[in-house]
């Protein structure tokens, strides 16, 4: 769905799965220091929106959900995931229950797929599931901004910021107050910058919530059943995750940025042709940082050893412990 912001002036399109809506507005680092100040706002526009409602929304997503939501307070935002049988993540869920309805974003093209899954474990459960991408447009404010917020606006409330489920219809209008307009590219910086990992780029087909950090976050330990929560207990109780999320600074002197999927191995010895021990998941260049990223590695990889990401030099900060 294409944004109607794309008419902005200096707009330039996202591509891949981020597509239909802008990657920058023609000054990258500038739009990353005014969401660092807590000014502008970014369209996220092209994510599904998925609501659910009826009396037993809560109950039912509780069984369902990784998340403890059975008593989720009004307005209080949260994350979930759902994972697979075997404890794989398939989707993640940046909700939040209005009194009436739990209003959640996800990725870009995954709604459809959810909602099948809702439907099929519907049951006789008092639940409506409805997809809301057509009719709401998701905006996100930055931590700090003070730009007033519709009135009947759901509104996700978090330390990074407000995201809102705001009417598709008043999206053009909402941005001429909220301005400047900031692309995904500098939202991207500060999320890699705040080592927060995203469906579809730090996450693979065998990826568990262990290896990325998010347990707490969006993995309640001490809740009942779920599908793939006995992995999850597993090995929380006995073991450690193969893999770990790791940020990155990258030597600053290469021109480009190694792209996700960019093999990492150890730097020293072994050289570039050396045992691959890992890959990037999101690289970016950020306004104070330099050239940073996200990457996954294998656990038993010493935290302070430096790496190769291609022929470009890494050092590494712990985000997963060892």
């Amino acid at each position: 769905m294409k944004s109607p912001l794309l008419t902005l002036p200096g707009a330039v399109p996202a591509e891949g799965v981020d597509e239909g809506v802008a990657a920058h507005y023609g000054d990258l680092f500038r739009e990353q220091r005014a969401l660092a100040d807590g000014t502008g706002f970014v369209d996220l526009s092209h994510r599904g929106v998925v609501t659910v409602s009826g009396p037993e929304r809560l109950t039912w997503l509780h069984l369902l959900l990784t998340q403890h939501v059975q008593d989720l307070p009004p307005h209080r935002a949260t994350e979930a995931l759902i994972l697979s049988a075997n404890g794989h993540i398939e989707h993640a869920l940046y909700l939040v229950d209005d009194g009436e309805t739990v209003w959640a974003h996800v990725e870009p093209g995954t709604q459809e797929a959810l909602i099948a899954y809702l439907e099929s474990m519907k049951f006789f459960y008092r639940v409506e599931v409805a997809d809301r991408t057509a009719d709401i447009a998701v905006v996100h404010l930055p931590a700090g901004s003070i730009t007033e917020v519709p009135e009947g606006v759901a509104v996700r409330e978090t330390p990074y910021g407000r995201d809102l489920f705001l009417p598709r219809g008043d999206l053009e209008a909402y941005a001429d107050k909220a301005g400047p307009a900031a692309g995904l590219l500098a939202h991207e910086a500060l999320r890699v910058e705040q080592h927060r990992p995203r469906l579809g780029f730090e996450t693979d087909h065998r990826t568990i919530p262990h290896e990325l950090g998010w347990i707490g976050s969006a993995v309640h330990l001490q809740k009942g059943c779920y599908r793939g929560q006995e992995t999850v207990a597993r090995v929380q109780n006995l073991g450690k995750p193969p893999r770990r999320l790791v940020f990155l600074h990258l030597d600053g002197s290469e021109v480009h940025l190694p792209v996700p999927g960019t093999e990492l191995r150890l730097a020293g010895g072994e050289g570039p042709d050396g045992r691959k021990i890992g890959f990037i998941t999101t690289s970016v260049r950020h306004h104070e940082l330099g050239p940073v990223a996200l990457a996954l590695v294998k656990r038993n990889v010493p935290a302070d050893a430096p790496l190769l990401a291609g022929d470009t030099a890494a050092a590494q900060e712990t985000v997963v412990e060892p």
